[in-house]
């Protein structure tokens, strides 16, 4: 009796099926990851302005003892003088006290700057504020200093701008 050789290995029909299960997964996969990917720089970026407008409003406060808390429902940051990073950062790493935060962001989660005013006009109902301008965009110092209506927005529209302003969020994803 002739016993057949055969090849061991795989047929070219279970080759495609295998490679065609692989591309649905893909197909189903690579936008999701895409989406978190841009979701984790908008939060890293919400995370960054808060710290970072927390650290300002107590290096606020101890230097001249009060802080205006903004419960006005529009910012009209037109009057706001603008800091550079430097300054900011030179705010909160001061070289005869403590420091108020161990690294000022100068870029948002997409790479982009931030734009940080402060009104030093302290009887005004908002003091400072922190632009980011959200996915693929930095935020200019005149953007910044236009008038900004407390809102939240859709928290996958990425394009959107990040506001922090006198102790909270004046734009922000829900």
């Amino acid at each position: 009796m002739l016993k057949r050789n055969r090849q061991k290995g795989f047929t070219l029909i279970e080759l495609l099926i295998v490679v065609a299960i692989i591309g649905i997964i893909a197909a189903i996969l690579i936008p999701n990851l895409l989406d978190a990917l841009q979701k984790a720089k908008q939060k890293r970026t919400v995370a960054d302005a808060r710290n970072t407008g927390t650290a300002w409003m107590s290096w606020l406060t101890d230097q001249v003892g009060a802080a205006s808390a903004g419960a006005t429902k529009n910012y009209r940051a037109g009057g706001y003088s603008t800091v550079s990073y430097g300054t900011l950062f030179n705010y909160m790493h001061p070289t005869d006290t403590f420091f108020y935060m161990q690294e000022v962001p100068e870029k948002d989660g997409w790479d982009g700057t931030y734009s940080y005013a402060i009104d030093y006009d302290l009887v005004q109902s908002s003091v400072m504020i922190i632009c980011s301008g959200g996915r693929g965009k930095s935020m200019t110092d005149a953007t910044c200093k236009s008038t900004w209506t407390v809102e939240a927005f859709i928290a996958t529209d990425y394009d959107q701008d990040i506001i922090w302003a006198d102790g909270y969020f004046v734009r922000w994803p829900k």
